[in-house]
């Protein structure tokens, strides 16, 4: 599979996606002087992004039609799949462009979809990312790459705009790496949702716990930013809990696909199930802070005995 060519000068990028995490991707490979294209099922976060100098196109197959570089950033495999192979936008690449998809999906899919367009003479590249529209917006994503080392190597100064690429593997490599992360993204967030409960019923200050620990053993981005959310009640997305309870469905998947006992993944899997069960599927993954007081609150209502 051959190498873009034109490293380190402006490139041709179709980014397909413009939504929380998409659309300050975009903005930021556009601030680093690429010519991007964009589409997005709601044309209004595509046309967002034209007083910037981004072109819209009305189609996601004509977003692709001149490009080098083909962004995807997707709510899930399905979506991914559909853009890709039922709107036309495999057939309308040029052999030689390379397809990053940054989306979270299943590994066996990216593998698939890696193997459908390398058929094509496409380069395909799972390349998930964790830092949140925080990271997004300052360009200080991780990026975990799996593909083709060179053709990763080749667009450094793609990634370079968004954060850190780690290239951890072949393809699919990506993928599970990002599960992995969602993994430990998910148990922290119980692990200080549930200690937030605790100290308020031993009499102590959320906000003062988080931040007499900020700096010891149990310091984290997620102690800093979902803790932050937590102590002010502000859970507007940032990361939708469906989109992480997605990304645990995909990790009990993996974890029966490979015989693994994964505990604590599937305690906390169950606790998000309820919380977007109940309702809160569009508030941010630190909301499970709510699902788990409203389970204690029915625990206190009963006498102290499990509704």
């Amino acid at each position: 599979m051959n190498a873009p060519t034109l490293e380190g000068a402006a490139r041709r990028i179709a980014f397909l996606g413009t939504g929380l995490m998409g659309g300050p991707m975009a903005r930021r490979l556009l601030a680093a002087g690429h010519a991007v294209t964009v589409w997005n099922r709601d044309p209004a976060k595509a046309q967002a992004l034209v007083p910037l100098g981004a072109v819209v196109a009305a189609s996601a197959a004509e977003a692709v039609a001149e490009a080098e570089i083909v962004f995807t950033m997707l709510s899930d495999g399905k979506a991914v799949e559909a853009v890709l192979f039922g709107a036309g936008v495999a057939d309308a690449l040029k052999p030689g462009t390379v397809v990053i998809d940054s989306s979270s999906i299943a590994p066996p899919i990216a593998k698939d979809q890696a193997t459908r367009l390398g058929a094509m003479g496409i380069a395909h590249i799972d390349a998930p990312v964790s830092g949140g529209v925080v990271g997004a917006e300052a360009g200080t994503l991780a990026i975990m790459a799996g593909g083709d080392g060179d053709v990763i190597a080749s667009l450094a100064d793609v990634f370079k705009a968004l954060g850190r690429v780690t290239h951890v593997g072949p393809s699919g490599a990506g993928q599970i790496c990002k599960l992995a992360n969602q993994q430990i993204v998910a148990i922290t967030i119980g692990a200080v949702a549930e200690a937030m409960i605790l100290v308020e019923a031993g009499g102590a200050s959320r906000e003062k716990f988080r931040e007499a620990i900020r700096g010891g053993f149990a310091e984290s981005r997620i102690l800093e930013l979902h803790g932050q959310r937590m102590v002010a009640r502000t859970f507007e997305p940032g990361g939708p809990s469906k989109l992480q309870l997605k990304d645990l469905d995909a990790v009990a998947a993996m974890a029966d696909l490979f015989s693994l006992e994964l505990p604590l993944t599937q305690q906390v899997r169950q606790e998000f199930f309820g919380f977007v069960a109940g309702g809160g599927g569009d508030k941010d993954h630190s909301g499970l802070l709510l699902h788990l007081e409203a389970l204690n609150e029915a625990r206190n209502k009963t006498g102290g005995e499990e509704a």
